[in-house]
């Protein structure tokens, strides 16, 4: 297992730790077989999607759900329901759990599942108060020169 040293980053940025502890976790995430394989596409600016390859596998056996900022599909098949007799099974059909660590302000819109594939809709809704903003520059007004002319 390899190992990474985030001690220069440390000594030049404030408030990261999380983000390197992010890396870490990620880094050391067990379980991590490649099973089932998944897509992660870039939709538009702010969309993204992941696309898995679920064959097999039914909407009732199938759960996404987000906590936070982690998106955790589960996929626990139905054993017992299926009365064939394979002389090949090439095809899994095996439980899985697959984490996503989804960044600040990224919300799943949608699910759904067609021809084997389960298509997960992210959305990126930074608030109004995060956005960048302009700052209108005012002048100021030059003061008025006042002049006391006296009165005859």
């Amino acid at each position: 297992m390899r190992t990474f040293d985030y001690s220069p980053f440390y000594r030049a940025t404030v408030g990261f730790d999380r983000v390197f502890d992010l890396l870490d976790s990620v880094a050391t995430q067990t379980g991590t077989n490649g099973y089932p394989p998944y897509n992660i596409e870039k939709a538009g600016d702010n969309a993204y999607r992941i696309v898995m390859a679920v064959a097999g596998f039914s909407e009732a056996e199938l759960n996404v759900t987000q906590k936070e900022n982690e998106l955790l599909v589960t996929g626990q098949a139905q054993n017992g329901q299926d009365d064939r007799q394979y002389l090949y099974r090439g095809i899994a059909g095996r439980n899985f759990e697959r984490r996503f660590q989804l960044a600040d302000h990224v919300k799943v819109t949608g699910a759904k599942l067609a021809n084997g594939l389960l298509t997960i809709e992210l959305q990126r809704e930074i608030p109004e108060e995060k956005k960048p903003r302009a700052i209108p520059v005012e002048a100021e007004k030059p003061a008025l020169i006042q002049t006391n002319v006296a009165q005859h």
